[in-house]
Order: structure tokens, then C-alpha cells, then sequence
């Protein structure tokens, strides 16, 4: 058995971490370019028609950044259950096909100015990205336990490699005339649809990849039911774990007031520190270098000397409270060195958090717990994405004061509440 899963590995694993790391990627793409369309007038670009004022361009663009998470939410564990009844291959081959086809409309959406289109090609962005359950599974399907967890960490490397690229292709191919790499300067033609075309042709290269390649890892459950409204009983089974009845509300608000900062930051850069495009992409890559250095340098050390509770006792507050010196920062040198204090709490705080989660749990659960994890984070990331429009517009600082107030509520709410049960401190031990 464990000879067949290594050859189904070999040829399983490349495929599903090049799927992980689109779906960042896409998400990245968007964190410099959305901004332009809908909440800087000054952008040729800026799609919002005669009568809308600089206020209701925001308020949109909260609803345009909430539609991803929210259909993300409702569709990712319908299509776990649908790759666990038809089998990984044919679900995610039809999911990262829907994924391609959302970015050529987003594209479309940009040139012809049709906002309608763009908030359809989001929604559906997020029903068919909602593949990372399935991505997950087809991890777990071919790799033996004793590797399992080395296995998972590949999909924090995707995760944080999509995250650096992401904002940073974003802004060199959505922009004329600036320094690629170094190494030549984009041409003339490009423009803000222009990473979404070319996100499109690696989504459909991806495609293909898993037609012609992805061998299929999982027997068809054809007894398998599909449950529509599973999304809305994952929130609803999270307060039922004793261990996790803390955790979940903290998780929630930790990862609510990191949307409130990912989704609204650019705006407040635009407006207090005059950041272009360009500028948008290179800062929100340094933040992911940063993030990506921690998880792979200093969360594997503390590790060693501390369990992973003990860490979000103080990551979690850390991290709301450097939310707060972003408010403070009057300059791109300022920037610069808060940002790698900010990661140091951020990454630990997320890195932490799903290893709670995970030991909370029996073992003969993991995937269901996991899966509701992924539902509270969905959860979290939809509501302060609308929410931000209307705070932006009483103040472009507001969604950042209340990310790093959501934060800081869910690092007291850890701190004061939660106590590990006897299975944990035996387990660490």
C-alpha cells in the first residue's frame, strides 16, 4: 500500500501544489489592481459611472472583495462532498476550469467597464476556488501518515509563495512602463486586465494538467450525500467541540480583522501615502516575504520550546496591536520596519492556530475539523470585507482600527478563556 501511494504521489502531489498556489496567486493579483477600479479616482482605469461619489466607490468595492469568501464559503464543502461521491480528478478539474474562466471575465469586466460582470466572474471565482478541501484530500489520499504532516506544510510553501508573487505580478503586469524583475520594462499594452489574462492561461495550463495527468486518488462514494447547506453546520458544529469552543470565536476574530487590513490597507496607502499601483504590489510582496521567512525560520524554532496555545497568548495580541502602528505610520520607511513585527505575530498566529486546531481534535476527525476551520476563516474574511466599504467611507484609517480591534478582542478572549484540556498538556508532554 505504501508503495502505491509513493508512485501516486509522485505524480499527484506537483500537480495539486501548482492548484494551491493559482488560487493565492489569484487572490494576490487582485490586492493592487481592485483599488485602481473602484477607490482612486485618479486611475484611468476607475470604473465607477457619473453620480457615484468617492464614499459609494467604496462601499462597492467592499461588496466586490466579499463575494469571493462568501461563495467560498458555501461552496467549498459541497465540493469536498462532491470529490468524495465522483472522485478528486473530475471535481477539481472542473473547479480550476471554472477558476480560469472567471479571470478571463474579470478581464473582460475591466475593458468593457461592466461592473455587474466583475462582481459575477468574483462569485463565480468563488465557487469554483473553493477547491482547497479537495486539493487537501488528494494530498491526504496519497501520502502515508508518517509523512502527512511534511506533506501539508508544502501547501504553507504554495500558500506563501502565491502571497509574495501574487501583488507583486499584479502590479508589473497591470502597469506600462516599469521594471520587471529588472530585467525589461512591461510594455506599452499592459494594463489592469492584464494579470488576469495571464492568470487565465496558467489556470487553463493547470486544466489541463489535471486531465491529462492527475491520476484519480479516490474510490467514487456514490452513496455519498450532498449536503447544500453543510457550509452553515460547519459554523454551527464548531461551538460543539470542547476543546475548540474557545478557539473557533478567537480563530474568527483573528482572521476578520486580517481581512479588515488585506482588503482596505491599499486604500488607506493610496490616500495617505500616495502609493500607486506599482508601489501597492511591492509592499504587500514585502509583507509576504516577511510572512514566509517567520513560518519557515522562527515558528519551527519556538516550536521547540513552546506549545502552540503558548504562542497565541501572545501572537494574537501582537499582532492586533501592530495593526494599530500601521495607523501611526507617517512614511514608506515606517512601513518597512514595522512590517517585519507585524509578520513575526501573524505568521505564528496562523501557523499556531491550525496546529490547535488539529490537536484539539481526535484523530479519526481530522478532516471534518479541519474543514470547519476552513468555513470559520471563509466566515471571518466575508463580513469585514462589507463591513470595510462603509467604515472607509467615514474614514479611509476606520477598517484597519477595526481589524486591529477584532484582533486584539480575539487575543483577550484566548488569553482569558481558553485552557488546554488534560489530552493536549499529555500530548505535548
Amino acid at each position: 500500500m505504501e508503495r502505491i501511494k509513493a508512485k501516486l504521489s509522485g505524480k499527484a502531489l506537483p500537480v495539486v501544489i501548482l492548484t494551491i498556489f493559482l488560487d493565492i496567486l489569484g487572490v494576490g493579483i487582485l490586492i493592487p489592481i481592485i483599488p485602481q477600479l473602484l477607490a482612486n479616482p485618479r486611475s484611468p482605469y476607475y470604473l465607477l459611472p457619473a453620480g457615484w461619489d468617492f464614499k459609494g466607490g467604496l462601499i462597492l468595492l467592499g461588496w466586490l472583495l466579499a463575494i469571493y469568501p462568501f461563495m467560498q464559503f458555501l461552496a467549498t464543502p459541497i465540493l469536498g462532498q462532491l470529490s468524495d461521491r465522483f472522485g478528486r480528478k473530475p471535481v477539481l478539474g472542473f473547479s480550476i476550469f471554472g477558476t480560469a474562466v472567471g479571470y478571463v471575465l474579470f478581464a473582460i469586466g475591466i475593458l468593457t467597464r461592466n461592473l455587474p460582470l466583475l462582481f459575477f466572474s468574483r462569485a463565480l471565482d468563488g465557487v469554483t476556488g473553493g477547491n482547497l478541501s479537495v486539493a487537501q484530500a488528494v494530498i491526504a489520499d496519497v501520502t502515508t501518515l508518517k509523512d502527512r504532516a511534511k506533506r501539508f506544510a508544502l501547501i504553507g510553501a504554495a500558500f506563501g509563495t502565491g502571497f509574495v508573487l501574487g501583488p507583486y505580478l499584479g502590479a508589473k503586469l497591470g502597469t506600462p512602463g516599469v521594471s520587471f524583475f529588472g530585467l525589461f520594462r512591461s510594455p506599452h499594452w499592459f494594463n489592469p486586465a492584464t494579470p488576469f489574462w495571464f492568470t487565465a492561461a496558467l489556470s487553463f495550463i493547470n486544466f489541463l494538467f489535471v486531465i491529462f495527468m492527475l491520476p484519480e486518488t479516490h474510490k467514487q462514494l456514490r452513496h455519498v450525500k450532498v449536503k447544500i447547506t453543510q457550509s452553515v453546520q460547519n459554523i454551527i458544529t464548531a461551538m460543539s467541540y470542547p476543546g475548540l469552543r474557545v478557539v473557533f470565536p478567537s480563530v474568527f476574530l483573528f482572521w476578520g480583522g486580517f481581512a479588515f487590513f488585506q482588503t482596505f490597507f491599499q486604500v488607506l496607502l493610496i490616500e495617505k501615502l500616495h502609493f500607486s499601483q506599482n508601489n501597492i504590489g511591492d509592499f504587500f510582496a514585502y509583507v509576504g516575504i516577511w510572512i514566509a521567512f517567520v513560518q519557515a525560520v522562527v515558528t519551527p524554532a519556538l516550536a521547540k520550546r513552546l506549545r502552540p496555545y503558548q504562542v497565541l497568548r501572545y501572537s494574537f495580541i501582537g499582532s492586533g496591536a501592530t495593526l494599530f502602528m500601521y495607523l501611526l505610520a507617517a512614511n514608506t520607511t515606517d512601513l518597512l520596519w514595522i512590517t517585519p513585527i507585524f509578520a513575526l505575530f501573524l505568521g505564528n498566529s496562523i501557523a499556531n492556530s491550525v496546529a490547535l486546531v488539529s490537536i484539539s481534535a481526535d484523530q479519526k476527525i481530522q478532516g471534518e475539523v479541519l474543514g470547519i476551520n476552513a468555513s470559520v476563516q471563509s466566515l471571518a474574511q466575508t463580513i469585514p470585507a462589507v463591513l470595510s466599504g462603509y467604515l472607509a467611507s467615514i474614514g479611509v484609517s476606520t477598517p484597519v482600527l477595526a481589524g486591529g480591534i477584532s484582533v486584539l478582542i480575539g487575543g483577550v478572549l484566548f488569553l482569558a478563556i481558553y485552557r488546554p484540556p488534560q489530552h493536549i498538556l499529555h500530548q505535548e508532554n
